[in-house]
């Protein structure tokens, strides 16, 4: 059974001259715990939608798979919140790798940082892919457009895997970080090539963001928002093109420009 990802409330909306009670589309939160060869792996707030992708794309995140036929079997109880995962091989969680967390919806907030196995998972991009403007304008756009949950609700972060000519699959969460593990699960799950990809990406590029590009092996991601310091700094050291404020005609470029065709 597929639970609702959106539901309905009445509000009070005031429209600059008085207030009115009408009903509005509301995103929907769940909790969802992996369970990891028996043991409970780590729990996440999250869109109930594409789950499988979801939990399959989180744990290539975290170092524990490389690939989808590492997974035995995968079964998500929905009503409980609960993924069961069998991995082929035994899992066993090293303590200096991993450290139990609730990983938030919230702009990185519960979320420890830079671990030791984002250094072993995150890899240095050699691609010489290219792109035009032009087509960094009309990727984002194509996202924006076909963004129908951000649209009814407002609450939800949209990421997309696109080739230079559009979006190949695009996915929808309340957390930046689990639709970026939706589209990586979805790229192990089908076996998608990823050395002409790219991402375009709804929120603020963090250091968290670019370490999720490095790990899908993504060489370009575009943001209609800034990134931060780090990223920049992570995004120079691991060979993506980072570009921001992708908005009407312009936009930022703000590390390896020579992928973005026409800078001097």
């Amino acid at each position: 059974m597929l639970k609702e990802i959106t539901t309905s409330q009445n509000i009070v909306r005031y429209n600059g001259q008085s207030f009115i009670v009408e009903e509005d589309d509301i995103a929907v939160e769940s909790a969802l715990t992996i369970m990891l060869d028996g043991e409970e792996f780590a729990t996440m707030v999250c869109t109930p939608s594409e789950l499988e992708e979801l939990v399959v794309g989180f744990l290539a995140s975290e170092g524990v798979i490389r690939a989808y036929k590492e997974i035995k079997s995968l079964h998500i109880d929905i009503e409980t919140g609960f993924a069961y995962v069998d991995l082929v091989n035994k899992h066993k969680v090293e303590k200096d790798l991993y450290s139990k967390r609730f990983i938030g919806s919230c702009c990185g907030k519960g979320r420890q940082f830079y671990f030791q196995n984002d250094v072993k998972t995150a890899k240095t991009i050699m691609t010489k892919f290219t792109i035009t403007p032009e087509q960094c304008q009309e990727l984002m756009k194509q996202m924006q457009d076909g963004s129908s949950h951000f649209q009814q609700t407002g609450g939800v972060h949209n990421a997309a895997l696109c080739t230079s000519d559009g979006i190949v699959i695009s996915r929808t969460d309340i957390g930046r970080h689990n639709a970026l593990d939706k589209l990586y699960g979805y790229c192990l799950i089908h076996h998608i090539p990823l050395k002409d990809k790219i991402i375009a990406f709804s929120g603020r590029i963090s250091s968290e963001v670019l370490l999720k590009a490095a790990k899908i092996s993504v060489g370009i991601i575009l943001s209609k928002s800034a990134p931060t310091n780090l990223a920049i700094d992570l995004a120079e050291e691991l060979g993506i093109t980072a570009v921001g404020f992708i908005r009407g005609k312009g936009f930022n470029v703000y590390t390896h420009q020579d992928r973005i065709q026409g800078v001097e």
